[in-house]
C-alpha cells in the first residue's frame, strides 16, 4: 500500500489533494469507446455528438447514483462525499485526511491483508484522497468485477474496524507523510497562501492539520465524523466506463439503502470563509529560488463568473523554461518570461470552492528576477482588465475546450467529473452546455469580469525563500 500527495493546479479543480491508494501491477485502461446520442439545439436543429449519457437516480434515503456507459471493458467506480477539512474545527482538524488513511486497514469482514489481496487478485486499484470541500473513495476494475469494486467501497465506509493498534501506526505515517509535505514548497506555499487569505477561517487550515491534533485525533473523533457526514443526501455513487446503470443502482439499493437520510435541518452548515487582502513572508537566503502565489479573491462553483475567469487563467497560461520555447507562445507573459529570463516557471490558477475562489499565479524565480516578474504579472493582469482583444481572447477558448476534452479521456477523469459536478451543481453539465457558455465569451466579457475582481482589489501573496527583492506589500497593491 502506498500514499502520496498530488496537487492538481488546472482549472476549476482544486489545487491540493491527499491521496492514499492501494495499487495493483497489471492493470491496464482500455481505449475510449463512446456511444452516439442526438441532442435537440435550442433553434430545432439536431446533431449527433460522440458522447455518452450521463445517468442520474436518487435513492430513497438522498444518496445519489451517477454513471456514464461508455462501453469499455474496464470501469472506475467511486464514493464523493460532501466532506473535506473545512467542515473541520480546529480541535479535530486533520480528522478527514485521517480517517481516509484508515480505510484500507480493515473492516469487520475484511482483515487488511485480505483487502489487500482481493485487490490485488482483481487486477484493481483502489483509492482515496481528501480535499478541503470532499472526501473520495474510488476503485478501477474490470467491467466484470464492478458489484465487487461497489461492495468493497460500501465496506470501507460502513464497517473499518478502526481498530486502536491501526490508528497509532497510521499516526506515525500521517507525521512522516507531514514532513515529506515540507520538502515540497508549491504544497507548503499553497498551504501559506489559504492560510494568510483565509486566516483563521475554514479554508485557511491545512488538509493534513496541526503536528498537535495528529497525536491527539482517537477513535471518537473518526467514528464522530462519520456519523456526522457520511449520510444519503452527501454522498453520490458516480461510475464511468463499462457500466449498467440500471445494475449500478440495484447495486446501490443493496449496499448503500441503509445509510441514515438526514433531515435537510440536521445537515452540516458550510463554514463562512471570508477572504481577506493580506500576506505571509518566510525568508530564506539558503534556498536557491524564491516560491511566490499571488491571488485575488474569485468566486465559487456556480458563479457565472467562473467560465470568464477560466478563460482569463487560460490567457496568462503556464510555462516552465523545461519547455524549451516560450517566444512564440500565446501567453504574453511566457513571451517575457523566456526573452527576460524572468523566472524558471509560472502557472496561472484558478481554485474554486463552494462559495469562494483563488484565482492567481504561482511563480519560482531567482532572487534578482522576483521584483521584475512581479511588475510584469501585474501588468499582464492589467492589460486583461483594460486591453485584451478578441483574438487572444478566441485563442485561449478554443486551448480551454482542447484542455477540458483531453482531460476526460479514460474512465477515470470521467468518473471523477461526474462525482465532482454532482456534488457542486446537482447534475453534471452537458459537454456541448459547456462549449456553448465558453463560447459566449468574448473579450469585453473577460474585461468586465477582470476588472471586477482584479483592478482596486487587495491580492493574497505568500512567499518563502529568498524574498528580499519581493516589492513589499504596500508597492504591489499600488500595482
Amino acid at each position: 500500500m502506498a500514499a502520496s500527495v498530488q496537487r492538481l493546479a488546472s482549472a476549476g479543480r482544486n489545487l491540493l489533494r491527499r491521496k492514499h491508494s492501494l495499487l495493483s501491477r497489471c492493470w491496464s485502461p482500455q481505449p475510449l469507446l463512446s456511444a452516439q446520442r442526438h441532442l435537440a439545439l435550442p433553434s430545432g436543429q439536431q446533431v449527433v455528438l460522440n458522447v455518452p449519457q450521463t445517468r442520474v437516480t436518487t435513492l430513497e434515503n438522498g444518496l445519489r447514483v451517477a454513471s456514464e456507459d461508455s462501453g469499455l471493458s474496464t470501469c472506475t467506480v467511486g464514493l464523493w462525499i460532501d466532506a473535506g477539512s473545512r467542515y473541520e474545527n480546529e480541535r479535530n482538524n486533520g480528522t478527514a485526511h485521517f480517517l481516509e488513511h484508515m480505510a484500507f486497514k480493515g473492516t469487520r469482514k475484511r482483515s487488511q491483508l485480505d483487502l489487500e489481496l482481493e485487490i490485488e487478485n482483481m487486477g484493481a486499484h483502489l483509492n482515496a484522497y481528501t480535499s478541503r470541500e470532499q472526501t473520495v473513495y474510488y476503485a478501477k476494475a474490470f467491467t466484470r468485477d464492478l458489484p465487487r469494486a461497489v461492495e468493497i467501497l460500501a465496506d470501507i465506509i460502513q464497517n473499518s474496524t478502526l481498530g486502536e493498534a491501526e490508528i497509532e501506526r497510521e499516526r506515525g505515517v500521517i507525521l512522516r507523510e507531514m514532513q515529506e509535505v515540507e520538502t515540497n514548497l508549491q504544497e507548503v506555499v499553497f498551504d501559506y497562501l489559504h492560510a494568510t487569505a483565509y486566516r483563521t477561517t475554514a479554508l485557511g487550515r491545512t488538509i493534513l492539520g496541526p503536528t498537535e491534533n495528529i497525536k491527539t485525533i482517537n477513535r471518537a473523533d473518526l467514528v464522530q465524523y462519520i456519523t456526522t457526514h457520511y449520510f444519503g443526501p452527501r454522498i453520490v455513487l458516480a461510475a464511468a466506463g463499462g457500466v449498467s446503470h440500471d445494475e449500478l443502482i440495484d447495486l446501490a439499493k443493496y449496499h448503500f439503502g441503509k445509510l441514515p437520510a438526514r433531515h435537510r435541518s440536521d445537515t452540516p452548515t458550510l463554514p463562512a470563509c471570508s477572504f481577506t487582502g493580506s500576506e505571509i513572508r518566510v525568508r530564506d537566503d539558503k534556498m536557491p529560488l524564491a516560491h511566490v502565489a499571488i491571488a485575488m479573491e474569485a468566486v465559487g462553483w456556480s458563479h457565472p463568473d467562473t467560465i470568464p475567469l477560466m478563460v482569463a487563467n487560460t490567457l496568462i497560461g503556464t510555462w516552465d523554461r523545461s519547455f524549451g520555447g516560450g517566444v512564440n507562445l500565446s501567453s504574453q507573459l511566457a513571451q517575457k518570461a523566456a526573452l527576460g529570463g524572468l523566472c524558471h516557471s509560472f502557472q496561472s490558477f484558478n481554485t474554486c470552492y463552494t462559495d469562494t475562489g483563488l484565482w492567481g499565479l504561482y511563480m519560482v524565480c531567482e532572487a534578482s528576477t522576483l521584483e521584475e516578474m512581479m511588475h510584469y504579472t501585474q501588468l499582464e493582469w492589467r492589460s486583461l482588465c483594460t486591453s485584451v482583444t478578441e483574438s487572444e481572447v478566441a485563442r485561449a477558448k478554443n486551448l480551454l475546450k482542447t484542455n477540458m476534452l483531453l482531460h476526460l479521456d479514460g474512465s477515470t477523469p470521467i468518473c471523477e467529473d461526474i462525482g465532482r459536478q454532482m456534488l457542486c451543481y446537482s447534475r453534471r453539465i452537458p459537454l456541448h452546455e459547456l462549449e456553448a457558455r465558453i463560447d459566449a465569451i468574448d473579450a469585453q466579457t473577460v474585461r468586465d469580469v477582470c476588472s471586477r475582481y482584479i483592478l482596486d482589489k487587495a491580492p493574497a501573496i505568500a512567499a518563502v525563500g529568498p524574498i528580499q527583492q519581493l516589492p513589499d506589500y504596500d508597492q504591489i497593491l499600488r500595482g
